[in-house]
């Protein structure tokens, strides 16, 4: 992390709000109960295929879950990381890095990145994928992203 991020491990309640979470070792319930103590309003799910062998994690059985308690849920595939780049991804590939970030100029990515902007007008938004350590994550540059167009936006890690 550099010197100019902004992030915190604080309980943030606040418009403008992005939680970076993922479920990796987690149960639905856990991560429902994360996503409650961060008073997230919405998920948005950044999976190119928001599918899990994890029970309840899937798409569907998720934003089952998330209704329940209130939380909203908006998948947006074109934030997702492609498969045969995840590995040298996790692994810190700066090739691999770079990719994602040209996945990200696409115009659906920039489309899917101002509705997520939208949404933090709303209130605390939570960005979804698997790996916990949100460095480890394409996550990480969806919240480097989107700082740039809201850097009035707190962001936090759980």
């Amino acid at each position: 992390m550099g010197a100019s991020d902004t992030t915190t491990t604080a309980r943030v309640v606040a418009t403008g709000t992005m939680v970076s979470i993922g479920y990796e070792g987690k149960t639905v319930g856990d991560l429902v109960a994360q996503l409650l103590e961060q008073d997230v309003r919405v998920l948005v799910d950044v999976r190119l295929t928001p599918l899990s062998r994890k029970p309840g994690l899937s798409k569907t059985k998720l934003s089952e879950a998330l209704a329940v308690v209130g939380i909203g849920y908006v998948h947006h595939r074109a934030l997702g990381n492609p498969k045969d780049n995840r590995a040298g991804f996790r692994a810190g590939e700066p090739e691999s890095r770079a990719r994602y970030r040209d996945v990200l100029d696409s115009a659906a990515a920039t489309d899917a990145l101002a509705h997520v902007c939208e949404l933090l007008d709303g209130g605390a938004v939570a960005l979804l994928c698997f790996e916990d350590d949100h460095a480890e994550c394409h996550r990480d540059i969806v919240v480097r992203r989107l700082m740039r167009a809201r850097p009035d936006a707190a962001v936090v890690h759980v």
